[in-house]
């Protein structure tokens, strides 16, 4: 992936419609009582500038200049009243707008990772890590910060706004005119504001992904980087774009800034008017010294209004960016689906069948008409050169990918009839890289499992020899395993893998690679605890080290996408072949019995 996002596409008005209802459909409805509850407090609030406003006339005409003390005491009333409310009005208001936003934004990461999880393999190796991470933190916390903004934005200061107004048309509508006269200039330089300010932030949100991804590529891959002396290049890739996302930031906030300077201008212009066209009316007794402040109140607070209501514009086009980005995420569709009218998974020990398989990624085929039966109970082995289509075979009877044609089935049953949950079940996996969780270790091993006795955990532990290593561990079956299990050693994590499968239970082992990374100790106790592992199983296994498969009831030999030969060892040695050479390039003549 290169690092260089591509121009983003204004968004037109009409999308951001379809963004609102999309996030109102989606998932504000389902705090629609809460919502309502938090709008009339905002209201309320809001309602409180006009009524500040409007108390000016009666505390400067009838308390200041009539001089009438007995008004001083329900006019002080009104004004501590007018206060509490809005105190007790904001505190509410808030508190239920962050219950509302807190729980909408967990909803929106929650859909997003549950979405993300059903993807097919492919949409996973086109977006790395990094950059889904970033579209399921950072796109969603930008709304969160927005958030609360623009629905305060809606509620409080769009009711303030036109309790303002009603005070000031209270007042004199020709002051009201004059003041405001100004604010129709701004429509087109906003529409023009929104367009920039929402093209920056996707640019934003474009460089912080690769970002993302960056870091994510340099802690994983830090021991080659020290190796190949790579430190300074790295910097500089990741220098680069951090320097792309500031000068973006930098942007983004000054469009968004732009709002509300707008009207900061266009209130002192209002203001000036007024003061010429009012102030001779106050000179020449047309009008009262209240009627002017309630009128200079009620206009000074309501550009206050308009200057938050010009940022939540700029708001909503940061938010909208993050919108657009989270709302395709969750449109992207799989293929592999469960079928209509699903098969029941077969429930004993079944076969497993390859008939005439047919695949290509893109242009490259991978395999080319494989077919072979690994038979219940038994164990499979699969050889042949790298890119010989052995993996694949995995990854169409796990339904990772489906054929081009051709079809997989197991116990008689095709893969692709079978819910996808139902199919995953009846499979075991271990590989070479034996991922474990940054959790403990009885969590990697149990992988959510509730109903597992004491017992059961027990014989999986010794059957995969991890009681030999577990009181060497300072917590023991507690210690934490460490990212991607680092607090292991090779074997060890192995032995945990196993120890996880045979607490599944599955009727069919898959093993990939599983002891070609360890040393000839740990090897040789990995590969006992598969031994016990494979009893009563159908199991296949992928493997390099020909020595490793030497007793597999078949061994099925393949070479660019198809089945060339297969047979048990001794068969295969002695009809030569691809497998015979194979296994003389790997033992020289007479140092690997037969």
């Amino acid at each position: 992936m290169t690092d260089t996002a591509p121009p983003p596409t204004p968004v037109d008005p009409a999308q951001s419609r379809r963004l609102m209802r999309w996030v109102w459909r989606s998932y504000l409805h389902r705090y629609a009582g809460l919502l309502f509850v938090a709008v009339l407090f905002m209201a309320l609030e809001g309602a409180m500038f006009g009524a500040l406003s409007y108390i000016m006339k009666p505390l400067f005409d009838t308390v200041f200049l009539a001089g009438n003390e007995d008004a001083l005491l329900w006019v002080g009333l009104l004004v501590l009243g007018i206060f509490c409310v809005r105190a007790v009005s904001s505190v509410t208001q808030k508190v239920l707008l962050t219950r509302i936003s807190q729980s909408t934004i967990a909803d929106i990461r929650i859909d997003m990772l549950e979405h993300l999880m059903t993807l097919d393999a492919s949409y996973h190796q086109i977006n790395p890590p990094g950059h889904l991470m970033q579209r399921v933190e950072n796109d969603v916390d930008t709304i969160n910060r927005v958030w609360r903004l623009i629905v305060t934005g809606a509620g409080r200061d769009f009711v303030a706004l036109i309790s303002l107004m009603a005070v000031a048309l209270s007042v004199d509508w020709k002051w009201t005119v004059v003041a405001m006269a100004c604010i129709p200039l701004l429509i087109a330089p906003t529409a023009l504001l929104q367009r920039y300010v929402r093209r920056q932030a996707r640019r934003v949100r474009e460089v912080a992904a690769h970002l993302y991804t960056r870091l994510n590529e340099v802690f994983h891959g830090i021991i080659p980087i020290k190796l190949n002396a790579m430190e300074a290049y790295q910097s500089e890739r990741y220098r680069t774009l951090t320097r792309a996302r500031v000068k973006n930031e930098v942007r983004t906030t000054l469009g968004e800034a732009t709002f509300p300077g707008m009207f900061d201008v266009m209130a002192g212009l209002g203001f000036m008017a007024v003061l010429f066209y009012g102030g001779g009316e106050i000179i020449a007794g047309e009008k009262t010294v209240g009627d002017f402040m309630a009128f200079f109140t009620a206009i000074g607070l309501t550009f206050e209004p308009l200057r938050r209501l010009g940022a939540v514009a700029g708001a909503w086009e940061v938010a909208a960016a993050g919108l657009e980005r989270i709302r395709a995420l969750l449109h992207e569709t799989t293929d592999l689906t469960d079928p209509e009218d699903p098969l029941p998974a077969p429930s004993s020990v079944p076969d497993v069948v390859l008939d005439n398989v047919h695949l290509a990624y893109g242009d490259l085929p991978v395999l080319q008409g494989a077919s072979f039966v690994a038979e219940a109970g038994k164990t499979t082995a699969l050889v042949g050169a790298s890119g010989a289509g052995k993996s694949t075979v995995f990854n169409i009877l796990t339904r990772l990918v489906d054929p081009l044609r051709g079809a997989a089935s197991i116990g008689g049953i095709p893969v692709s009839a079978m819910r996808l949950a139902d199919l995953r079940a009846l499979f075991s996996v271990v590989s070479q890289e034996a991922l474990l969780f940054d959790e403990t270790l009885r969590e990697n091993i149990l992988l959510g499992q509730e109903n597992v006795t004491d017992a059961q955990l027990e014989r999986a532990l010794d059957a995969a020899h991890v009681t030999d290593f577990l009181p060497r561990l300072p917590q023991g079956l507690d210690s934490p395993a460490g990212p991607r299990g680092t607090n292991l050693s090779g074997g060890q994590r192995q032995r945990v893998a196993i120890a996880r499968a045979l607490l599944r239970d599955t009727p069919i082992l898959l093993l990939d690679e599983a002891t070609s990374a360890l040393d000839a100790q740990s090897e040789a106790i990995v590969q006992k605890a598969l031994d016990t592992l494979s009893e009563g199983r159908t199991t296949l296994v992928i493997a390099h080290r020909l020595a490793t498969i030497r007793n597999a009831d078949k061994i099925v030999v393949m070479d660019k996408g198809k089945v060339i030969d297969q047979g048990s060892h001794a068969q295969l040695l002695a009809r030569g072949g691809v497998y015979a050479d194979l296994y003389r390039l790997q033992f020289a003549e007479g140092s690997e019995p037969e």
